[in-house]
């Protein structure tokens, strides 16, 4: 059954992605401003509600199949923005790799940690995620 589930959504998967990262310059420039990117000839409106839409039809599709898991979506893409920084055409593939290799190693510890007891991975991410997120909040601004 999960992989009719994952045949179902991947062309959502896929096209979300790809026009995130069609759209990447243009998220890039906006990050600047407003004013600037509508100065530099982009369609500011337009292109944040096309992001708003590709965001939430990526959410919906991998939250169909995976579930909640918490933390996964918010931990990795700020790890992630820290090391290869805010290019979005970068930021967003890097993302898909590290975000899988994080879950990856959760749900090795959800299964071995109190094996053979399993804790449910989003417990795991949980724990991980919290404080990242208070130092995150915490750290100076650079």
């Amino acid at each position: 059954t999960s992989y009719k589930i994952l045949i179902s959504i991947s062309p959502m998967i896929f096209i979300g992605f790809g026009v995130l990262i069609f759209y990447g310059r243009d998220f890039n420039v906006i990050s600047t401003g407003i004013q600037s990117a509508m100065s530099r000839g982009v369609e500011v409106i337009k292109v944040q509600k096309i992001g708003f839409i590709m965001a939430s039809l990526l959410t919906g599709a991998v939250v169909a199949l995976s579930g909640p898991i918490g933390f996964v979506g918010l931990i990795v893409p700020h790890i992630v923005r820290l090391i290869v920084g805010p290019d979005l055409r970068i930021l967003l593939p890097a993302s898909i790799f590290f975000g899988a290799s994080f879950l990856i190693i959760c749900d090795t510890l959800a299964r071995t940690l109190l094996a053979p007891t399993e804790i449910p991975v989003g417990i795991i991410t949980a724990m991980l995620g919290g404080p990242f997120f208070v130092w995150l909040l915490k750290r100076p601004k650079s």
